[in-house]
């Protein structure tokens, strides 16, 4: 009977400790980042991505963001939304605003799972550029500067990947510095 409760003790630790380590742990914002969550779920937990939650909350998105995916996000942190000028992103988060809220978000969010290692095939596939197809209809260009990764709007400007490849049970999250922006 020892025997029997030792292996079964043996067999789940090993489940356990493999699943724990094939599904890695991201800190993001000083908060825990669980692969068995989705996006949503972690996403309200990270100091850094406030203004972002806000917004994907009076855009409506809440529920597609918790959906099944598989999403790729490159979400924008506090910082980056600071960026902005002065007044946006008040503006945007009324209920007026809403749809022109929803293009931009949706703008950062392309159909299936791009961890940071199919972006850079997809570069090299390129000659130096990936295009991305958001969810919106836009386009994304990633491109690498050495070992970093930056993604470029359509506007010009361009956000450098700071965390990549936080998994989510729906997708994954690459964490970036600055707004992207679709063509107006």
């Amino acid at each position: 009977m020892k025997t029997r409760q030792f292996l079964a003790t043996a067999i789940l630790a090993l489940t356990f400790g493999f699943t724990s380590f094939a599904q890695k742990t991201v800190m993001v914002g000083g908060a825990a980042m669980y692969p068995n969550k989705n996006i949503i779920e972690n996403a309200v937990n990270s100091k850094d991505h406030t203004t972002l939650v806000a917004a994907v909350k009076a855009a409506g998105l809440v529920e597609t963001l918790e959906g099944k995916g598989p999403f790729t996000v490159f979400a924008p942190t506090n910082e980056a939304f600071d960026k902005l000028p002065k007044g946006t992103v008040e503006s945007l988060l009324k209920p007026e605003n809403k749809k022109m809220l929803q293009t931009i978000l949706t703008y950062h969010v392309v159909a299936g799972k791009w961890n940071a290692k199919d972006i850079a095939k997809a570069i090299k596939e390129g000659k130096g550029k990936a295009m991305l197809k958001t969810v919106s209809g836009g386009t994304l260009t990633a491109w690498m500067d050495g070992k970093d990764l930056y993604i470029s709007d359509e506007s010009g400007n361009k956000a450098k990947v700071t965390i990549a490849d936080v998994n989510q049970s729906n997708g994954v999250i690459h964490v970036i510095d600055t707004v992207l922006l679709p063509k107006k």
